[in-house]
């Protein structure tokens, strides 16, 4: 089976966490081929599934999958495919804010015409090197809100790698790799 994974980040986390569905899904003999949807616009017509994975600010999507999105958008629709939503919120417990983040994906989705398979929330990180002043300074207020001390000196990651191997199992099921298959490579 052939795999796209097509990511859009600022920080990197999100292409950390592209790479590593990469990963997993080559234990299973999957062909997974990476693509930064700001540098390049892989056709996935030529591909048997797709995974796309962004991450949010402000709240919104990253432009490039959004472009990637309404370039593709029939063929996504007529395949195997799944979207990653990374953002800080879903690190955390708040209701409030998950029911703000699940309205974002949906708004963002319906606006798009693009109906994924699979939807997943996945915590990112708090990249504060990469950071200036004022965005650090809010970073650090966003996680106070949501009950976190961080210094603003050093990087704090919240992704749950645990969770996106299973992710990219049941996906990879979902798109028709054999669950036989799947429990020799990825589960040993």
């Amino acid at each position: 089976m052939k795999l796209l994974i097509v990511y859009g980040t600022t920080e990197g986390q999100t292409r950390k966490i592209a790479e590593f569905l990469k990963s997993e899904a080559q234990k299973t003999g999957t062909e997974a081929t990476l693509c930064d949807a700001t540098t390049e616009q892989a056709d996935p017509d030529h591909y048997d599934a797709v995974i796309l994975a962004s991450s949010i600010h402000m709240g919104r999507y990253q432009a490039s999958i959004s472009h990637y999105i309404r370039n593709y958008v029939d063929v996504l629709n007529n395949k195997p495919s799944a979207f990653l939503s990374i953002s800080l919120t879903a690190a955390g417990n708040d209701p409030d804010s998950w029911m703000e983040l699940m309205d974002i994906t949906n708004k963002f989705l319906s606006w798009s015409g693009w109906k994924p398979s699979m939807v997943e929330q996945v915590a990112g990180a708090l990249r504060f090197v990469r950071y200036d002043f004022f965005k650090a300074f809010i970073m650090r207020q966003i996680a106070k809100k949501a009950g976190e001390h961080v210094s603003g000196k050093e990087d704090k990651e919240y992704t749950d790698w645990t969770k996106l191997s299973v992710f990219i199992t049941d996906f990879l099921k979902h798109a028709g790799v054999t669950s036989s298959r799947l429990s020799d490579e990825i589960l040993g």
